[in-house]
């Protein structure tokens, strides 16, 4: 991949044509190798939902930045929309990504979220792996991703809920979601589930 990445950009300079093209890297979900004890994609922690993402627009003065803002890939048509000075559908979802090309740190407050149906053992928050139990009824996972925290609902809660404070777990092994300090928190998150109002 990296060596047909490189072609590409080799291609671009060598036609001139790098300094009005807008390049964008990516990939659609993460990969688990054992974390959590889980392989391949299908969750919804951060190894599971977090992508690459590279977005190169000539000109730009956040190039060869790195941003710390927490953005989705629905962002990308907005994004692309108002870097080409093309109209967007009205109806369009995600948040025009320019101002963090322009300064990575800018102000923003717009968290993502992850949303994935899995097979669940009733009370647990493990993928049904026991052909009896296959006949269990999908339960949908719903993520929301602050930069410093990510709060997760299975089932609208039924099936259990998880917080995650990335200042200190960013691999997401302590569960804070039962803990009475960060009730606050969890209703705070809650609220931006699209979920919210959903009694668990």
């Amino acid at each position: 991949m990296d060596a047909q990445l490189g072609k590409l950009l080799d291609a671009l300079d060598r036609l001139a044509l790098a300094e009005r093209t807008i390049v964008v890297f990516l990939s659609d979900h993460g990969y688990h190798l054992g974390e959590h004890g889980l392989w391949q994609k299908l969750s919804l922690f951060e190894q599971s939902a977090r992508v690459p993402l590279l977005i190169y627009q000539p000109g730009a003065k956040g190039n060869g930045k790195a941003s710390p803002r927490t953005v989705e890939l629905i962002d990308l048509h907005p994004t692309l929309a108002e870097l080409c000075e093309l109209p967007a559908p009205p109806r369009v979802e995600g948040k025009s990504l320019k101002p963090l090309l322009e300064n990575p740190t800018a102000k923003w407050d717009k968290p993502a979220i992850t949303q994935v149906a899995r097979n669940l053992n009733v009370g647990t928050l493990s993928k049904v792996d026991d052909p009896k139990k296959k006949a269990a009824r999908p339960a949908m996972g719903y993520s929301i991703r602050t930069e410093r925290w990510r709060y997760t609902e299975w089932d609208g809660g039924k099936q259990g809920a998880q917080l995650y404070d990335h200042t200190t777990d960013p691999l997401e092994m302590k569960n804070l979601a039962t803990d009475p300090k960060h009730a606050g928190t969890v209703a705070e998150l809650r609220k931006l589930l699209p979920t919210a109002g959903a009694k668990p």
